[in-house]
């Protein structure tokens, strides 16, 4: 089944530094949850990890809340193997073709961001338009391998529209997409959904799964 969500137009999100942006997106931004453990006998294991979605015409802005047993970081430039990492992803179609765009970033900033129809042949982002994403963190920027204990973290984007192929203006009513939590090479893997993957194997690069975003308008 696909699941919505209706993510509403805050004003100024895409200038806010992370407690305004916090603040914002709790009061008034869309909630959800990555509480779909898609291969339960395999990767049991469920942080919790909560999510706010915004835009204002401009951006897509996510923030998201996580409590869990491990904290890695190890990918310290951008599209290094941040999924092996304490990470947290946002996953767009593009509306116009067939085309994906996926936004990965670890528990303390670093990100990758490709794009393409499969998880295959996928053309990452430069620098320049890497640094166009705004990003957030509660964490100090450095390597970090923890377990044994709970620890919450914060992170967030603010993704500018061109990025997932749209103009100034051209802000469709929804979009496809997905929300995931993961961390291959943590003490203890997982691998969470907003909307639920079935397949065999581990495998978030799946447009077939994605769910709707429905963009209220201004």
């Amino acid at each position: 089944m696909m699941k919505s969500i209706d993510i509403p137009y805050i004003e100024g999100l895409g200038s806010m530094d992370m407690g305004r942006l916090d603040l914002s997106l709790d009061s008034k931004g869309a909630k959800g949850f990555t509480d779909c453990v898609c291969w339960p006998e395999r990767f049991p294991y469920m942080p919790d990890c909560s999510f706010a979605m915004g835009h204002d015409g401009e951006n897509l802005c996510i923030l998201f809340h996580v409590r869990g047993l491990d904290l890695r970081a190890q990918a310290l430039e951008d599209n290094g193997p941040v999924w092996e990492d304490s990470c947290c992803e946002v996953f767009i179609a593009d509306p116009r073709n067939g085309n994906y765009y996926n936004f990965e970033e670890n528990c303390i900033g670093t990100m990758v961001n490709g794009m393409g129809e499969a998880r295959n042949g996928r053309v990452r982002r430069g620098a320049e338009e890497m640094g166009r994403i705004r990003r957030f963190s509660t964490l100090p920027r450095r390597q970090i391998d923890l377990s044994g204990k709970i620890f919450g973290w914060s992170v967030g984007m603010v993704i500018p529209f061109f990025l997932f192929g749209l103009g100034k203006g051209e802000l469709p009513a929804t979009l496809r997409g997905n929300v995931y939590k993961c961390g291959d090479k943590t003490a203890h893997p997982h691998f969470l959904a907003w909307n639920k993957v079935e397949t065999p194997a581990p495998d978030f690069h799946r447009p077939d799964f994605f769910g709707e975003f429905r963009f209220i308008q201004k």
